[in-house]
């Protein structure tokens, strides 16, 4: 009984191993169930060859697929999909989110649980690699889940996405979002974004409608993109006008449009036969040419084109060609047609907004237009003014004609160079290169004016001579000593980058900087020569410099002094010009003529006059560049031409001067 037992017992145990055996083999020997795979794993599998050669024409779908899922876990998988981080296991095309381990070998990890599942080696992987159009795609399907999500990169991240790639689609989750949204800036650009998508993709007229109007004054460049196809209109031809089109206007062949052009229409609908142009009928002709002659019409005949039109006639009559469209016929064919225009929005009130909305935004664009071609006036006039202000101390108030102006310039341009050099911080360099340009310029310009100037007082020709060969020499030293290149003048970081008020007004921060530095220098030079000593006695000096000495002014140390400071703002104004311009060698040629001219227009010797002159000739400048914007150089020529004829009429300019160089 105990024997039989145990035989029962060892046979029970070798069915079980048997069995269990068995069911090992069957499941190594076939691929995995369907309902073994996750839910993402199957969705993915549906459409795994069109995932695995992706294209931007193919995956659309593909994508709104795994979306539709509902899947919590489909943001992730898409963030992997377009980092590059999705892997297929060749073995059972299975999709994992794949890292790199030691040597070949990499990490699976499931999509659905987020587990790690095993090792592959790299060789029994395939990667996938969505191009930038895929990746665009599949941005766009992540961004309905970045919108409400917890990081504000994030959600920031997701608007981008849908500036660049507005969809009907994206217009639900948006809205979805604005409510919970917490920062108050991202708020009010999903509103405006959200504005933007039902004007284009709103279900109702009237709320689009609303969009519309309530963007009416917005001079946004992506506005005008939201309603511009809203009025886009395509030319058409129809026996009458189809019911319900949003036509925008017929057109009369003859007074719109042209005829032939109606009529080709007409041909290309398949409302008309063809007409044949001249070449037409030639090719035909020579097409059927037998023992001769063409249709009867002998081929010496043909070069008349009576002669060709009767040929073509008879083989019209005998069916070896098609017929000729006559003028009749043309005229009749387009009285039973019409030709009009037709707008792609279907909605008329809907076009009749977005029309009001574009004329208002074309009247407020063409104002801030204006606006910001005044602002880029007062800004040359700014750096004209700067460049000019020191030419208004030297050749205003002692006539010295200083060809070698523009070279002081340069000089406090390259000093703000070296001390950059010497200095890494631009905002401490750019405040040390300020007094110091002017200390070295100011020297410079007391040596010239000791060394030359004094001796040439009141013979203008020497002077202009001898201050342009300092100037040509001032030039070759700078190229000897910095070379011919441009050297950087950097300007701090904290003018980097403009003042935008909207899109179409806009001031950069270094512009602005130089023409507050203008006015600085306005109020400086009017606080010397009205408040000071020594505007006092260069004032003495200017008006009668007899009458100056005999009251015991030294009008040689005036001179001096004047001189050497009209060179020092010079040299400010150099550093102020080079924050945007090349230094170089040539810097101060570039602006001596324009110094002069302002100085000259607004009056010798009169720093008001200097500041008119300096506006006059920017604004000029600029409404000439505006309407001419191609050709910089011929608004420069016509700004001469018109100052040769303002100086006809203005010889002092528009402020005279009383004194020395009045009486010059």
């Amino acid at each position: 009984m105990t024997h039989s037992l145990r035989i029962a017992y060892r046979q029970s145990r070798a069915l079980i191993a048997c069995g269990l055996v068995a069911l090992s083999l069957l499941c190594l020997g076939q691929p995995l169930a369907a309902q073994e795979l996750g839910p993402l794993q199957q969705v993915l599998q549906q459409d795994a060859d069109l995932i695995v050669k992706s294209s931007r024409t193919s995956i659309g779908p593909v994508i709104d697929r795994i979306v539709a899922s509902g899947l919590p876990v489909v943001p992730s998988f898409l963030t992997a999909w377009q980092d590059k981080n999705i892997w297929q296991r060749e073995a059972d095309g299975l999709f994992f989110i794949a890292t790199e381990g030691e040597g070949r070998s990499y990490t699976l990890t499931d999509l659905d649980s987020g587990t790690e599942v095993g090792t592959a080696q790299k060789d029994a992987l395939s990667q996938l690699k969505p191009n930038s159009g895929v990746r665009g795609l599949i941005a766009t399907a992540l961004v309905q889940f970045q919108l409400s999500d917890p990081i504000r990169a994030s959600r920031e991240a997701a608007l981008t996405a849908i500036e660049r790639r507005p969809a009907a689609e994206l217009l639900a989750p948006l809205r979805a979002s604005i409510a919970g949204e917490p920062d108050a800036d991202l708020k009010a650009r999903k509103e405006r974004i959200e504005r933007l998508l039902t004007i284009g993709y709103g279900a109702e007229p009237a709320e689009r409608i609303a969009a519309i109007e309530a963007m009416s004054d917005d001079l946004g460049v992506d506005v005008r993109a939201a309603l511009n196809p809203l009025v886009a209109t395509t030319l058409k031809v129809a026996p009458q006008i189809p019911e319900g089109a949003n036509v925008a206007r017929k057109l009369l062949p003859g007074t719109d449009i042209d005829r032939l052009t109606a009529y080709d229409m007409l041909v290309t609908a398949g409302l008309a036969p063809a007409r044949y142009t001249s070449s037409d009928m030639k090719s035909l002709l020579a097409e059927h040419v037998e023992g001769g002659t063409v249709g009867g019409v002998a081929l010496a005949r043909l070069s008349h084109p009576e002669a060709r039109i009767l040929a073509y006639a008879q083989l019209a009559q005998e069916g070896k060609v098609p017929p000729l469209v006559d003028e009749d016929e043309i005229t009749a064919a387009l009285a039973a047609h019409v030709v009009f225009e037709t707008y792609a929005e279907p909605s008329p009130e809907v076009t009749d907004a977005a029309r009001a909305a574009l004329q208002s935004i074309a009247t407020r664009v063409g104002l801030n237009q204006a606006l910001d071609l005044g602002l880029d006036a007062i800004s040359l006039a700014s750096i004209y003014f700067l460049a000019a202000i020191g030419l208004a101390i030297t050749f205003g108030l002692m006539g010295v004609i200083n060809m070698a102006h523009g070279e002081f310039i340069m000089m406090g341009a390259y000093t703000g160079y070296v001390v950059q050099q010497v200095i890494p911080n631009h905002t401490v360099s750019i405040l040390v290169a300020i007094p110091l340009a002017f200390a070295v310029t100011f020297a410079a310009g007391v040596a010239m004016e000791r060394l030359v100037i004094r001796h040439l007082y009141n013979r203008p020709l020497e002077t202009l001579l001898a201050t342009f060969g300092i100037s040509i020499a001032l030039q070759q030293l700078a190229k000897n000593i910095f070379g011919t290149q441009a050297r950087p003048l950097t300007a701090p970081a904290w003018l980097d980058g403009a003042l935008v008020m909207n899109d179409v007004v806009a001031i950069s921060y270094i512009r602005i900087a130089i023409f507050v530095l203008a006015l600085i220098f306005l109020g400086f030079f009017l606080f010397l020569m009205k408040r000071t000593r020594l505007g006092l006695e260069t004032r003495a000096v200017t008006q009668n410099p007899r009458m100056a000495a005999a009251m015991g002014i030294n009008p040689g140390r005036v001179n001096m002094l004047t001189f050497g400071l009209g060179s020092g703002i010079a040299g400010i104004a150099g550093v102020a010009i080079g924050l945007y311009a090349k230094v170089t060698s040539e810097l101060g040629a570039d602006y001596i003529v324009q110094s002069f001219m302002t100085v000259v227009v607004g009056g010798v010797g009169n720093i008001w006059g200097a500041l008119l002159g300096a506006t006059m000739i920017g604004t000029l400048q600029k409404g000439i560049e505006w309407l001419n914007p191609s050709n910089t150089l011929a608004a420069q020529t016509y700004m001469i031409i018109f100052i040769i004829i303002f100086i006809q009429f203005r010889p002092r300019g528009i402020i005279a001067l009383k004194g020395r160089a009045a009486g010059d």
